[in-house]
């Protein structure tokens, strides 16, 4: 298996822009700058590459869909890793970084951009300082700035820093955070192809993308389409952790299964059984270790059949001695707490999601509580301005539907409603102008303790 993204594998050194060079490094640059930008669109396009930050969107698709007008143009690049078990872009920033500048600049060549932004997550503080001093090395030998490789397209690359905030890998949070504003979703459309960041046409890829592009450009679409499969072609970097003997990242062919990538990381830790699987990190569905789970090869479509989703592919594995409505009592917290707060259905849904499993953990949930919970979880679904209100209700419909008997364990038995166990969302009525409550439970207003 020949590396495309974790090149220092083989490599080493190879985030030395000196070794880079000496490996093919800005070649598929300068074999873009001697193509027009849409010969170069045409090429990722033909590549079937798709987007590595977990929708799987058709990358040169993404690029073509920005307008040939004059006036700026910009490339974003999340490296705003944060969900949970996600460890991918930081590897390949810190030991393969001229890979994504290199890719970042080959996207901006084909799309006529002037400026890449590099936005890192806030905790990445020594990671992008690193990057700054790689891209002034790119600069001294003409890879970035003005008349790039010599021609006459010039372009610039910041390493811009976040502040630690989840919402800010949606894009459009992404963009506001670059501009100074709120981490807080748009409203779309317009869509940042369009309307990006400072209101100009903007590219937002992951850095797995980005980074995947100069092999593309230099070995040929039709070549990386020998990679993977018809509908999901190339290699992908699985993230692997939880209960494992070897945590880590696993970079495949897409078309691999659980099994043989649990395999490649030494199986399930002390020998333990495995229970279930977030193939996604906290934000995908759940999913049982059958042999038709185990046995399903790792692509968008594949794990969308059964029940799931890649996403960035940080797959936690969960032994048997996992108490799963411990591990979504956790997870509720986190989007809880990661919600931005503009969209009721996720700002209240969240919340009191949250509240809920609190109260299931602590053995003083009813079995009335489970199905709020499904109903809670299921208006989320669908209302919210991003795809947080989605992600935070997988994990608890699918822990319930997955996993009910471990629910009803921890539940008290059924007793019947009584004022004193409603609350209502605050600010709160008087307590005689309360209105009694509904059959039906929305999201605004749900029982609390």
């Amino acid at each position: 298996m020949v590396h495309i993204l974790l090149r220092h594998r083989e490599v080493e050194n190879i985030g030395d822009f000196d070794i880079y060079a000496q490996h093919d490094g800005y070649q598929g640059l300068a074999k873009a700058l001697t193509m027009t930008p849409d010969a170069v669109i045409a090429e990722v396009k033909n590549s079937g590459l798709r987007g590595r930050g977990g929708a799987g969107f058709p990358t040169g698709m993404k690029w073509s869909f920005v307008p040939k007008i004059n006036g700026p143009k910009y490339v974003a690049v999340n490296a705003d890793e944060s969900e949970p078990g996600t460890f991918k872009d930081r590897e390949i920033m810190e030991k393969n970084p001229h890979g994504l500048l290199e890719g970042a600049l080959i996207c901006a060549y084909a799309i006529n951009a002037s400026a890449v932004y590099i936005y890192c997550r806030g905790e990445f503080w020594d990671l992008a300082h690193n990057l700054e001093r790689q891209v002034e090395a790119a600069r001294a030998k003409n890879w970035v700035g003005q008349n790039i490789g010599g021609s006459s397209w010039s372009c610039e690359v910041y390493v811009h820093l976040g502040a630690g905030a989840y919402i800010c890998g949606e894009e459009s949070a992404l963009l506001n955070s670059i501009e100074g504003k709120l981490g807080q979703p748009r409203v779309r459309p317009p869509f940042p192809a369009v309307a990006g960041l400072y209101a100009c046409p903007t590219v937002i890829n992951n850095v797995e993308t980005l980074a995947s592009v100069p092999w593309i450009m230099v070995h040929g679409a039709a070549e990386y389409k020998q990679i993977g499969t018809e509908k999901s072609p190339g290699t992908k970097v699985m993230c692997l952790s939880g209960h494992v003997a070897k945590p880590g990242n696993y970079e495949v062919p897409l078309g691999t299964t659980f099994r043989q990538v649990i395999d490649m990381a030494g199986g399930i830790a002390n020998g333990k059984k495995l229970k279930a699987i977030l193939p996604s990190g906290a934000s995908g569905p759940l999913l049982p270790a059958t042999d038709k789970v185990l046995d399903t090869p790792l692509t968008y479509e594949d794990l969308a059949a059964v029940g799931s989703v890649l996403g960035s592919a940080s797959i936690i594995l969960l032994d048997e001695d996992t108490d799963i409505v411990w591990a979504t009592q956790r997870m509720a917290y986190f989007f809880r707490h990661e919600s931005c707060g503009k969209c009721t259905p996720c700002r209240e849904g969240t919340y009191w999601m949250n509240k809920r499993m609190d109260a299931v953990v602590a053995k003083k949930a009813k079995v009335e509580d489970i199905k709020l919970l499904e109903e809670v979880a299921t208006q989320i679904q669908g209302r919210s301005l991003c795809a947080l209100g989605d992600f935070a209700a997988n994990p608890v419909l699918s822990s319930i539907k997955l996993f009910r008997d471990e629910y009803m364990a921890y539940v008290q038995p059924s007793a019947p409603a009584t004022a004193a166990s409603i609350t209502p969302v605050k600010p709160a009525a008087p307590a005689a102008a309360r209105p009694a409550p509904a059959a039906k439970v929305t999201v605004a207003a749900v029982s609390g303790d």
